[in-house]
């Protein structure tokens, strides 16, 4: 069970009477702008959003500090901040070092959300390090953070017969008939993030990756 405990200043730091210093940041990676808003390169915001949701947590919006939209609550009783970085996808990483400065965590303690093209739309799968496999906003977390042992959340977006032009793919919407597959796998998403705040990332990694979402069938 989560609860929402306050906010963030703009450069994400803990406000007096806040709740005490931010544990875990949770990073949702996409494009800003109602023109992204539901597309498949989104759908790492789309599950922040949703989690945001389940605590009414309010979101604080940009400023000239930082290119992100913050929410502060708990997650398996750990202060977590959620993130949405505004810079576009390929310089999402660009808020972070602040952001960890400011908290006095590591790369150690962040998780992203992310599409994944080579996953079929209702499966997701968590990793606690690797390559970004040709995911810029993934890339540009990982270059920020002089690592690849970032733990991420693919969700995935992919279907049987894509086109060969894979960024118009990712920026197009998702079809109204998958709205149930999306919706299914967006909430699954954030079981996962509490699973591994909660359980941590191994056992998350058993229970989760190679399952479908509800809608799929097999």
């Amino acid at each position: 069970m989560m609860r929402a405990v306050g906010a963030f200043d703009a450069t994400g730091g803990a406000k007096a009477g806040d709740g005490g210093a931010v544990e875990r940041i949770i990073v949702g990676l996409g494009n800003p702008g109602a023109k992204y808003e539901q597309t498949r390169h989104n759908v790492g915001f789309m599950a922040l959003d949703a989690l945001a949701r389940e605590v009414s947590g309010a979101w604080r919006s940009r400023s000239p500090r930082l290119e992100a939209r913050t929410c502060r609550t708990v997650i398996a009783g750990h202060p977590t901040l959620l993130v949405e970085p505004l810079t576009y996808m390929n310089g999402s990483g660009d808020v972070l070092p602040p952001l960890l400065g400011e908290c006095g965590l590591g790369a150690g303690d962040v998780v992203v959300l992310l599409d994944d093209l080579s996953l079929p739309l209702g499966r997701i799968r968590v990793r606690a390090r690797g390559s970004a496999g040709g995911h810029h906003g993934l890339e540009s977390v990982m270059d920020a953070l002089g690592t690849d042992e970032v733990v991420r959340v693919r969700l995935g977006v992919g279907e049987d017969d894509m086109p060969k032009d894979k960024v118009v793919f990712v920026l197009a919407e998702f079809p109204p008939e998958r709205r149930a597959e999306l919706d299914d796998m967006v909430t699954k998403a954030g079981d996962a993030v509490k699973s591994i705040l909660g359980e941590g990332v191994a056992k998350t990694m058993t229970i989760f990756n190679g399952s479908t979402s509800k809608a799929v069938k097999e």
